[in-house]
């Protein structure tokens, strides 16, 4: 076994012990001897192990059968001759539990539980879920509920059914959650070489974290593809992800549950604008881990990060001999936030030369057929279009049928984009623009050079942007989310809210508290007009709609008639001066989730803030890096930087804004259930290089002491 697992940041007997369930893992996927517990599933096992060429020992338990494939079986676990490396337990769900005690007394590495019945059918089920897991003790377990896992690195197959994979000295790893895509995935065929495909079912003893610290451990393992419902333990994954990276093992993942059926709202905006989808994109954005959408995608990615590093950018140069495929390289290209950077001078004269006058020079290139099979103008052509300041060269090409068709005339093709990705050094693709158009010789001749094969326009382009994000360098990791506050939840009216948040350094309009029209005019004469005015009540979390705000009182008048009406909808009323003159209304808010804990969001506010839907979610720790990325990310951005000749806003004041309520929410985090500002008024920059950004309105729900 290779390597050591790096100990996470908190230590202690926890982290020994996890270190420990690594090592178990470990074992378990690169065995040397395995034990096969069952009846019709366990026989399968042994049959694929023998089929892949598995080589250590294998001992089928089987009280009633006397061998399996020929291997002779044992009566019960205890008979054994050792401790296996990994075992594999086919038996109903109550056996399993019992048996998998009985494996970790023997010191097994780590079991794959295959039976179903456990927590993923409620009931019985939990209970029995909890007792397998007190019967593993130290001992890592897969499942239950899953397939196992696939080894073809070492010819290892704890997997109870056919499998479409061969042995390969390097590739990908896989971990899905589901078994039924675990097998679809090993009958690919687009060339991707697949090192490892685990399937963990319901994830009972070990989170994804603990799958990407083994196989980046793995030298052999190239980068990491992940299928998963659901992430446990978000802080922990991302440490993981981070060591990973470190290693060199890029990660991808295909995130199901993107349609989430919205955030149970409660009282603000910002509920409605967080859903837990939006926070798992965040997270992968933060930490540099490629997002796909689809299982082509995801292949294509892992094929391309198989045979070149992640990408350090998103420019690519495209060549095909078609003006139709140079167009969709470049529509399909945008949509997926690729960019084709125009040719340099020195690169259009090295293309004119090679090209002549009868081609538009340009990226996507149509160099059309003219030098076709000329091997050494389409070395030139290619060369020259690859020493581009671009991220990665792409050359679109379709293969014909080989056995319908003469392939003779596109040797020469291939030849002249080896040598050319070759003498350039730069990442270089092939890319088919139908997936079956990439015949598996081709492609097995391009990976040996070096060069990706990629099979499908959408997909193809899909795994080059995708590969450049999981290029990302960063070295942010997210708060570790403690419990949920415990107690009773209480919102605060807008008077306590602000007072809470000026604590913090957020900014608030002048005002007073009333409780009588007559206070409420000598409170705006004291503060000049024009006022607002604002009934106060914790149960009115939306003002507007209820008549509980009136703006721009320009006199006494009124003001009291605008007070006699509000103190029918509350007790009090609350007088402020009236915030002119902004350049733009943004919110920022703070909503908690089971999982990532409390976070903020930024977003364009107002009353429109729901059909705008512009927001952007920011995790804690919410560094100032962060933030400004989130606060460029929104379509109303433009607004903030002086769009078409417009004041600047006092960009300074909104980051500041955006970091005191994230510093309300660290130093609160344990009783804050939801922040909402809304609308923080963005004042324009004054020739000083100030001016200011306003809380006009704000509400909070948290526990109180």
């Amino acid at each position: 076994m290779d390597g050591h697992l790096d100990p996470a940041a908190s230590g202690g007997d926890a982290e020994q012990e996890r270190a420990g369930k690594i090592d178990g893992l470990r074992r378990l996927l690169r065995p040397r001897s395995v034990a096969v517990i069952g009846g019709y599933e366990a026989a399968t096992v042994v049959e694929q192990s023998l089929k892949i060429g598995f080589d250590g020992e294998i001992w089928p338990v089987n009280p009633r059968r006397a061998d399996m494939s020929g291997i002779p079986c044992f009566a019960t676990v205890e008979d054994l001759p050792g401790a296996p490396d990994a075992a594999f337990v086919a038996i109903p769900p109550d056996a399993t539990v019992d048996v998998v005690e009985r494996l970790s007394a023997l010191g097994t590495g780590g079991t794959v539980c295959y039976a179903s019945g456990f927590k993923e059918v409620g009931g019985l089920g939990i209970k029995r879920q909890d007792d397998l897991l007190a019967a593993a003790g130290a001992m890592p377990f897969v499942g239950p509920n899953c397939y196992g896992a696939l080894n073809y690195l070492d010819g290892a197959a704890l997997w109870p059914d056919q499998h479409g994979g061969v042995r390969v000295e390097r590739g990908a790893a896989i971990v899905a959650q589901s078994g039924n895509i675990s097998i679809s995935l090993t009958m690919q065929q687009r060339t991707v070489p697949l090192a490892y495909v685990i399937s963990v079912g319901n994830k009972a003893d070990l989170g994804f974290d603990a799958y990407i610290d083994a196989l980046a451990l793995d030298e052999r393992v190239t980068c990491i593809g992940l299928i998963a419902e659901s992430i446990d333990d978000i802080a922990a994954f991302a440490r993981a992800a981070a060591r990973a990276k470190q290693a060199g093992k890029p990660i991808v993942v295909l995130k199901a549950g993107r349609s989430d059926k919205g955030a149970q709202a409660t009282m603000s905006h910002t509920s409605s604008l967080a859903g837990s989808d939006a926070l798992y994109q965040t997270l992968f954005d933060a930490i540099g881990i490629a997002r796909v959408d689809d299982l082509s995608t995801l292949l294509e990615t892992l094929k391309l990060l198989s045979v070149v590093p992640p990408l350090s950018g998103n420019r690519i140069a495209s060549m095909s001999c078609s003006g139709g495929e140079a167009s969709l390289m470049a529509d399909l290209g945008e949509d997926m936030g690729l960019t084709y950077p125009d040719f340099s001078q020195a690169v259009h004269d090295r293309l004119y030369d090679v090209l002549g006058d009868k081609v538009a020079i340009a990226n996507p290139l149509d160099y059309h057929t003219y030098i076709w099979e000329d091997r050494q103008a389409m070395t030139d052509c290619f060369g020259a279009a690859l020493s581009a300041d671009v991220d990665m060269g792409v050359l679109v090409i379709d293969f014909p049928h080989p056995a319908k068709c003469d392939t003779s005339g596109w040797e020469p093709a291939i030849d002249a984009y080896i040598d050319a990705a070759r003498i350039s050094g730069r990442p270089a693709a092939v890319l088919a623009s139908i997936s079956e158009n990439m015949t598996p010789e081709a492609a097995a001749r391009f990976l040996e050079a070096g060069v990706v094969p990629l099979q499908g326009l959408r997909e193809g382009l899909g795994a080059i942007a995708a590969a450049a994000r999981a290029g990302k360098q960063s070295d942010w990791l997210p708060s570790p989310v403690g419990p949920d506050p415990v107690g009773e939840a209480v919102v605060l009216d807008e008077w306590r809210s602000k007072q809470l948040a000026r604590r913090y350094g957020l900014r608030t309009p002048e005002g007073s508290l009333v409780t009588s029209a007559t206070e409420a005019v000598a409170a705006a004469e004291a503060l000049g007009f024009p006022v607002v005015a604002k009934a106060v009540s914790a149960t009115l979390a939306h003002k507007t709609e209820a008549g509980a705000v009136k703006l721009n009182l320009g006199d006494g008048d009124a003001v009291a008639a605008a007070a006699e009406h509000l103190f029918t909808l509350a007790d009090r009323v609350m007088v402020e001066k009236m915030v002119a003159g902004s350049v733009a209304e943004l919110l920022i808010g703070v909503n908690r989730d089971p999982q990532f804990g409390p976070h903020l969001v930024v977003g364009a506010g107002g009353e429109l803030v729901e059909l705008l839907n512009d927001a952007a979610i920011i995790l804690l720790p919410a560094t100032r890096e962060r933030i400004e990325e989130a606060l460029n990310s929104l379509r109303c951005a433009p607004l903030l930087r002086g769009y078409r000749g417009r004041r600047m806003a006092d960009w300074e004041a909104v980051v500041s804004a955006v970091e005191s309520v994230g510093a309300m929410v660290t130093d609160l985090g344990d009783r804050i259930l939801e922040v909402d500002i809304n609308p923080l008024m963005v004042l324009p920059q004054d020739e000083e290089g100030g001016h200011g950004a306003v809380a006009a309105d704000a509400l909070i729900r948290w526990v109180e002491e």
